[in-house]
């Protein structure tokens, strides 16, 4: 039953329509099934506009900008750091910071982009939401994937330090890269195809574009499909994560570097596992988000309280923290960031030193 995609709210009339209307309409190329798909949209868009203009949620707008600004100018620098570095670009473990760093920047730019246009309430046409619905799945999924990998780079090396260069070469390591973004982009741009050929010709616009909105319509015919791609998913990465470290810490716990509280190991330990909570804890909070969308006990409110906190805060804390975290503490990548400062900033700030 459609009934809660209705504003809770809505009318009689409406509700009924919507209980008359089952799950197999969406299956069918009729042009009654495309009206009703377009009352649908239109409701839920426009009480969301509603909701978010009743508590001021469009404020969000401005510290995200700010975090993305802010990210968006750090981000280059890094990676104008590894590419223009030969020994830099050829070491898996800072090709896999590049590709983290490069994903993160096409998220940070499509949620802008999302944020700008409905904080405006521009009107966005259907095909249009769901091809940026798919960027965005693609380019989180990415991060995810990579920062996972970049697990198993550290593993691999500590583990195997003689034949790891032989293991993990820099061809080899750009043929996974792209296998990553390859397997990241096809389920989403699968979906995109298949709602297309359900749905047919459709000119309908969007006041509001959110990929919870989106792929919650979609998840009215695919639920199985996208509950694994996310839930299972995250729960292979996130076990293969865990393995990682703790095999880590049974061939390392016998060598001393674990036995000072400051020491390096520990630091980066600490580092590495606080970004990849803050990486992983927006999917699981997007999860529960598909959710709560079709829970009919469920207020629109907290809907759009828990999509608006997650995607203008949740989803940025780990690509604000990733330069700084990932990228400086590197030594090689802050050498020659140093070294592409002009002289007399490096002078005073060997001074400041």
């Amino acid at each position: 039953q459609l009934s809660i995609l209705l504003p809770c709210d809505g009318s009689v009339a409406s509700a009924t329509l919507l209980e008359e209307t089952d799950h197999n309409l969406f299956q069918q190329m009729d042009p009654s099934v495309s009206m009703t798909s377009s009352v649908l949209i239109g409701n839920l868009t426009q009480d969301w506009v509603e909701s978010l203009r009743r508590w001021h949620l469009e404020y969000f707008f401005i510290p995200s900008t700010v975090v993305t600004l802010a990210t968006l100018v750090a981000n280059p620098v890094l990676l104008i750091c590894i590419f223009l570095t030969r020994a830099l670009r050829q070491e898996t473990r800072y090709l896999l910071v590049a590709n983290t760093l490069a994903a993160d920047m096409l998220f940070l730019i499509l949620n802008l982009v999302t944020l700008i246009c409905n904080t405006v309430t521009a009107q966005i046409s259907w095909l249009l939401c769901e091809l940026v619905t798919a960027l965005t799945v693609t380019s989180y999924c990415c991060a995810i994937l990579t920062v996972t990998l970049m697990v198993v780079d550290t593993y691999a090396a500590v583990r195997w330090p003689l034949h790891y260069h032989d293991i993990l070469p820099p061809a080899r390591t750009h043929r996974i890269l792209f296998g990553v973004w390859f397997l990241a982009a096809v389920y989403p741009f699968t979906l995109v195809v298949l709602m297309e050929l359900e749905r047919g010709p459709s000119h309908d616009n969007m006041a509001v574009c959110l990929v919870l909105i989106s792929l919650g319509f979609i998840q009215l015919n695919h639920m199985v499909g996208i509950h694994i791609f996310f839930f299972v998913g995250a729960l292979i990465c996130t076990g293969l994560i865990f393995y990682c470290y703790i095999r880590l810490y049974m061939v390392t716990r016998t060598q001393g570097i674990w036995e000072n509280r400051f020491s390096r190991a520990r630091v980066t330990l600490l580092a590495h596992g606080l970004l990849l909570l803050l990486y992983f804890a927006p999917g699981f909070v997007f999860t529960l988000e598909l959710f709560l969308f079709h829970r009919a006990d469920i207020s629109q409110d907290v809907r759009v309280w828990v999509s608006t906190v997650n995607m203008c805060v949740f989803m940025l804390l780990p690509r604000a923290f990733a330069p700084y975290l990932y990228g400086l503490r590197y030594r090689e990548i802050s050498d020659t960031l140093m070294q592409l400062l002009p002289q007399h900033w490096r002078l005073n700030q060997a001074t400041v030193s």
